[in-house]
């Protein structure tokens, strides 16, 4: 039974271009040998997989598999002068050449393509031009044709991706290699942003341009730092004393450490900002950095402090949860 390209791929009929070379390149890392040194059963669906993408990446030979199934390259090979009538091999009426179509030219070709003969206007000479026979354009169609694009996803520590900064990925080739890229992270770059590596792709059949790189970027998280847009949020902890009489804090910001004033008798959840120490841009206005204080008791309190915060504590009976409303 003859092997349906588009079942070997799993895509559908109507895939588009994209959908086709995407799963093209996730079935590649699937069943290379590499990958599966002792699978023979792997090796050969990788050899299917091969020549399915070759079809099927390459528009004209698409169409003619879409039209003639898998007798398609018997339509490729352009046409020769045949015996009596004009026929060539492969397009004659039921059986010839083996294949058992029954093929109208003029379908194919339109009016006059089956008995202009071959150096007529409109005939086996236009055939020649669309198949890639001599002084066909097939060959020049090939090197102008830009190699594949591939898709790699790349998480980025958080910092990085406030800063800038370099990453490397590893790209899996489709020859079975794998090449080691190093890539430029611009500053302030967001998560799900995508940089774009020209001509790093695939290599283009016939030598012509090389496809692109497309690299989707993920940023991880941060245990303190928050961000949005080119605000950044973190939290600061302070001690008991420093809230009550104020205090000058280190905090570490993305252009380094500042001395964050802490005024006397500062809340928990007081946000304090700072201008321009948010994430820089590598065009426009720096962000802002907000500084959220959280007052942090000792870990030890004897009962003589206990009692003492006690007695403050019933001194001052303001709800601070008045407010609070869904």
């Amino acid at each position: 039974m003859p092997e349906d390209y588009y079942a070997t791929l799993g895509v559908n009929r109507s895939a588009s271009a994209e959908e086709i070379q995407q799963a093209y390149r996730q079935l590649v890392r699937k069943y290379h040998p590499d990958m599966n040194p002792d699978d023979a059963s792997a090796k050969k669906k990788f050899q299917q997989v091969q020549t399915a993408f070759d079809v099927l990446n390459d528009t004209q030979k698409k169409q003619l598999y879409d039209r003639y199934g898998s007798n398609f390259e018997s339509f490729a090979e352009g046409p020769r002068a045949g015996g009596a009538g004009g026929k060539a091999p492969g397009f004659g009426g039921p059986g010839v050449g083996g294949h058992g179509f029954e093929i109208n030219l003029e379908d194919l070709f339109g009016p006059g393509a089956g008995a202009a003969g071959a150096s007529g206007s409109g005939g086996f000479a236009e055939i020649f031009k669309h198949f890639g026979g001599r002084g066909g354009s097939n060959r020049r169609q090939t090197a102008s044709k830009r190699g594949s694009n591939l898709q790699h996803e790349l998480t980025i520590p958080f910092t990085t991706a406030v800063t800038g900064g370099e990453a490397q990925i590893v790209v899996h080739r489709a020859n079975g290699r794998s090449e080691t890229i190093q890539v430029k992270i611009p500053a302030g770059i967001d998560d799900g942003k995508k940089i774009r590596l020209r001509d790093q792709g695939e290599p283009a059949p016939g030598g012509g341009q090389a496809g692109d790189i497309l690299i989707i970027v993920r940023v991880a998280s941060h245990p303190y730092f928050r961000r949005k847009g080119k605000r950044l949020d973190v939290r600061v902890p302070v001690t008991l004393f420093e809230a009550l009489h104020g205090a000058k804090t280190d905090v570490p910001t993305p252009q380094g450490t500042i001395a964050l004033s802490i005024p006397p008798g500062t809340s928990s959840g007081t946000k304090l900002r700072v201008k321009g120490h948010g994430v820089v841009p590598k065009q426009g206005t720096p962000g802002d950095l907000f500084a959220e204080i959280q007052i942090v008791l000792p870990k030890q309190l004897d009962n003589a402090d206990r009692e003492q915060l006690e007695l403050i504590a019933k001194k001052y009976t303001d709800n601070p949860r008045a407010t609070l409303r869904w």
